[in-house]
């Protein structure tokens, strides 16, 4: 009997660089609040697997992030856009080392190779959001464009009381676009969500675990307030850490084994 080599292959080839283990959950469970902490631990637990690549990953990252945001006008409006391809090729990068493989450097710009159109507009739809909600707060609250966006001084103690209370609103109003952009590359690059799929159902992640996340939020802090002592030094480890932590939520909400 003899094969046509030129046919196409009988069973159906899954993308060995996709596919994931376990069964997927649409829209996420809810966990224990002690999983809040458990994310942290498990996240602690991807780093030392391979410290020094973390930490090379991460001041690359910084650096990056840093120099594009001198950029008048253009540079933050980059970071927020190119924000969520790094962190899908970080997660790309965290599921490599949960299945035995090595984390790489090429990891952090591995999201611009997957799904970047879609990566770049949940980046998009942030930065117009965000500004949206900025706009309002400062017409509201009577604070004055350059100071609320430019970084301006304000001039009385009483416009700086009423920048510190607008900021204290944005934040109150961008926890829910926080929420909906938290797992949104991961859910795009591992599941090929859409842009608004993929925030919907991260949203709705987020909320089923509100709990465990005010544990994570609490400890968090802590743990950021500890690695600003010394001079900035703890953020070397802190920072790939918490994003793993993101990964290893991810998973727990996620999916089911």
């Amino acid at each position: 009997m003899t094969t046509n080599p030129y046919s196409a292959p009988a069973a159906t080839v899954a993308d060995p660089a996709m596919a994931l283990q376990g069964n997927f959950v649409p829209g996420g469970r809810g966990v224990a609040a002690g999983r809040g902490w458990g994310w942290i631990t498990e996240g602690w637990a991807m780093f030392k697997q391979q410290p020094w690549m973390w930490i090379g990953i991460w001041v690359v990252l910084v650096v990056l992030l840093v120099v594009l945001g001198v950029i008048p006008l253009l540079g933050p409006i980059a970071n927020a856009v190119l924000w969520p391809m790094f962190s899908a090729g970080l997660a790309l990068g965290c599921r490599a080392l949960a299945e035995g493989e090595p984390l790489e450097f090429g990891h952090l710009f591995a999201g611009f190779r997957h799904r970047l159109g879609t990566l770049a507009g949940v980046g998009a739809l942030t930065l117009v959001i965000s500004f949206a909600i900025g706009m309002v707060v400062a017409i509201a609250m009577g604070v004055g464009f350059a100071t609320m966006f430019g970084g301006a001084q304000p001039e009385t103690p009483e416009a700086a009381l009423g920048l510190a209370l607008a900021g204290l609103v944005m934040l109150a109003l961008m926890l829910p676009l926080f929420m909906a952009i938290w797992f949104a590359p991961l859910l795009i690059v591992f599941h090929e969500h859409g842009v608004l799929e993929a925030m919907k159902e991260s949203f709705t992640g987020c909320l089923r675990n509100i709990v465990p996340f005010l544990v994570y939020g609490v400890v968090g802090f802590l743990l950021m307030v500890l690695a600003t002592i010394p001079a900035g030094l703890g953020w070397l480890v802190l920072g790939p850490v918490t994003i793993a932590s993101i990964y290893t939520a991810y998973r727990d909400i996620y999916f089911t084994t």
